[in-house]
């Protein structure tokens, strides 16, 4: 998940051909059986959940890295399940496939950032001190003698009467950005979403803003709990291969490089410049903050190698009965890590809770809607999407180049990251209290005796952290739900032990799958989240939107109305 969310660390080693490349099928005997080795039920079971993550996570997917023959294999396997279903396929020129044109960009790791203060010059390490990358598809990007200036959050938000820019000329300048968003560290709930995180607080957002404003290069401060997560995920992300989209696919403003800094190269960078960082953090929470220089310059010279690749969503199509040119679309990602060559013991990220588990969610839903009569009158979209990890580019452009068009797509219900821990009383829905299709979720929940929930760290952001946000942002009512806290066996405190242990195999090689998982959890989460579809996909005058409010709901609106269409 991008839930994140970050420019992924991807291998150079068995890449895919260029954007070109067709969509011919492999060797059949270097792909999983999809049916020889399990007899798939046509319900929603745990033992057809546990095999296709237990396959999808196997050594065998090295990881299913973008650009490898791991994408191979899984692309190939997630076809074979949609095929078997009976689904039709939903991609370019009637294949089950979508290329995704692509830019990789390698960093050399050797890349140093030199910042010289009034207490002289320092050479930042990369992967210790600090990341850095471009995207701008550039061999050489070469910044000599930047002033850096911080910038609080760096948000220039008008409806929040809110500009850390203001009055700042930022041309040739390096920005440095605290991560998260104003009100996080002050606990000042009247603040931005306060503890909520709102967009403004995601680091993409960040590096946008930045480029809009002509900035020649940015650095976000990390610190764990307004990331969210740790350095070391910083570090493993950002580390080898990042994937893009071309610039010609893509309208967001790219800066000429971008990066962060660890919360120790910070503290010290602001005490060269007589500043104290947590005082500066305060400042910085205040409305009315002043950009302020931080009398220090930056240089480095970062050498990458660019090369032109692809990847593949996977889409599969149920067509409906009376209306097949509405749709509902259900989402997950299934790229992982891949493998990190030169790591000590296990070098294979196998992404078995990320992503493997909403993969086989989707297929499960997927069989069930196919083998269940009546058979559906709108028409259900199955996309498995690539290069999430990468900044959630697969899901991008699928909505710039959609099998069913947005308007016409009735809402989106995203599979990340599921919860293995157990049944639980409660439902967690990411970004609760967005739209209407929390309304529908709920009569399923009550019916399961759960309770719909916010996540336990809304300062996470994680609702701008997955592929249904590229949704979101078209306008499309779209639903992130997962397994509760409150575990049926453990209470609470159980699935905070779960939460906290899942936190330390994030982006690591320990996500893996585990035979003792309890998935009874899991097939309730499967149940509920069929339900929102088949209601959806059963009653053709309903066309969930939006609460009054949302920031989305005017695009939505608009949309619809385009399509002549109620809202």
């Amino acid at each position: 998940m991008r839930h994140t969310p970050l420019l992924l660390a991807l291998p150079l080693a068995l890449a895919l051909a260029a954007c070109g490349r067709d969509d011919a099928t492999p060797d059949a005997a270097a792909l999983p059986d999809a049916e020889a080795a399990h007899a798939f039920s046509a319900d929603i079971t745990a033992d057809d959940f546990d095999e296709l993550v237990k396959t999808l996570a196997s050594d065998e997917f090295a990881g299913r890295a973008p650009g490898t023959d791991g994408e191979e294999k899984t692309v190939e396997y997630i076809r074979a399940q949609f095929e078997r279903i009976g689904l039709q396929p939903g991609g370019d020129n009637d294949s089950w496939y979508q290329t995704v044109p692509m830019i990789e960009t390698t960093a050399d790791p050797s890349t140093v950032l030199k910042l010289t203060t009034g207490a002289g010059a320092r050479d930042l390490a990369f992967g210790d001190d600090m990341v850095i990358g471009t995207r701008t598809g550039q061999t050489d990007v070469n910044v000599a003698d930047s002033e850096l200036v911080f910038v609080g959050y760096g948000v220039d938000a008008p409806e929040q009467n809110w500009n850390d820019y203001a009055g700042l000329d930022v041309t040739g300048k390096t920005v440095v950005i605290l991560v998260n968003d104003p009100g996080f560290h002050a606990q000042d709930a009247t603040l931005f979403g306060g503890e909520r995180m709102t967009y403004y607080g995601r680091w993409t957002y960040k590096f946008e803003e930045a480029a809009r404003k002509g900035a020649a290069a940015a650095l976000i401060v990390h610190d764990t709990p307004g990331a969210s997560y740790g350095w070391d995920v910083v570090r493993n992300s950002w580390s080898g291969a990042q994937f893009d989209l071309r610039a010609e696919d893509d309208p967001e403003p790219r800066l000429p490089a971008q990066g962060w800094i660890s919360g120790e190269v910070a503290t010290q960078l602001f005490a060269d410049a007589g500043l104290d960082l947590n005082a500066q953090i305060k400042a910085a929470n205040t409305r009315g903050f002043k950009p302020v220089p931080l009398n220090a310059t930056v240089s480095f010279d970062l050498k990458s190698t660019i090369a032109e690749k692809s990847s593949r969503n996977v889409v599969g199509i149920l067509p409906g009965t009376e209306t097949p040119d509405e749709a509902v679309l259900y989402l997950a990602h299934w790229d992982h890590l891949g493998t990190h060559e030169g790591d000590d013991g296990d070098q294979i990220y196998n992404g078995a809770i990320d992503n493997a588990t909403g993969v086989a969610g989707i297929i499960e839903i997927a069989e069930k809607f196919a083998t269940t009569e009546p058979k559906p009158k709108r028409s259900l979209v199955f996309l498995a999407v690539t290069l999430e990890e990468s900044g959630l580019l697969g899901s991008k452009y699928y909505v710039a180049q959609p099998s069913i068009d947005l308007a016409r797509t009735v809402g989106v219900i995203n599979l990340d990251a599921m919860s293995v821990a157990g049944p639980s009383r409660d439902f967690v829905v990411t970004g609760l209290g967005n739209s209407e299709m929390e309304d529908i979720l709920k009569t399923f929940a009550d019916e399961q005796n759960r309770t719909l929930v916010e996540e336990s760290n809304p300062a996470g952001g994680f609702y701008f952290r997955s592929d249904h946000f590229n949704f979101v942002k078209a306008g499309v009512p779209s639903l992130y739900a997962k397994g509760g806290n409150d575990l049926v066996d453990g209470g609470a405190a159980a699935g905070q032990a779960a939460i906290d242990d899942y936190a330390k195999r994030y982006h690591q090689p320990s996500d893996e799958y585990n035979p003792d998982w309890n998935l009874d959890g899991v097939v309730q989460d499967l149940e509920a989240l069929y339900g929102v579809g088949r209601v959806l996909v059963d009653d053709t005058a309903r066309w969930p939107n939006w609460y009054d409010g949302n920031a989305f709901k005017a695009t939505r609106d608009a949309q619809r109305a385009e399509a002549g269409g109620a809202p």
